[in-house]
């Protein structure tokens, strides 16, 4: 019973391909255009589109859980367009996605002032990944002598 409650989550990405980073899409978008993909990262933007949302993601290699892995080196950026609607402020720059979907296309934009081309996921499944708690972790045992007044 106790271990339930550490047990820690994963996502299941399916049959999707995780093997190929965002980086090497790019280069390889006639071969991979059309294959089901996951990847994970983290949001740099997210802006809501007449028909869907589109979020840039700066993308990680995914762990064993299917998490993005940010001790890991950045393997490019990607956009991932998702149909219908999703509250951007839920999806806040900062937070970690991984998302499921099919390669489409590419696109040129820019990162600061430098050009880029990122490699688009129509994303059939986006999961958020709960935010890290800023509640200490460690035991809350004090000792002391003394009177404490608290409020």
């Amino acid at each position: 019973m106790l271990l339930t409650g550490c047990a820690t989550t994963s996502f299941d990405i399916g049959q999707a391909d995780r093997s190929v980073a965002p980086s090497e899409a790019v280069e390889q978008i006639t071969t991979l255009r059309n294959r089901e993909l996951a990847w994970g990262g983290v949001i740099v933007a997210a802006k809501n589109l007449k028909d869907s949302p589109q979020f840039e993601i700066l993308g990680y290699p995914l762990d064993e859980r299917n998490r993005p892995d940010r001790e890991a080196a950045p393997a490019g950026r990607f956009i991932a367009v998702h149909p219908g609607y999703l509250e951007t402020a839920d999806y806040t720059p900062g937070r970690l996605v991984t998302v499921v979907g099919e390669l489409t296309d590419t696109r040129t934009g820019t990162v600061g002032e430098a050009q880029y081309t990122y490699p688009v996921l129509a994303a059939q499944r986006i999961h958020l990944w709960p935010k890290p708690s800023t509640a200490s972790s460690g035991p809350r045992i004090h000792f002391g002598i003394g009177i404490g007044i608290s409020r």
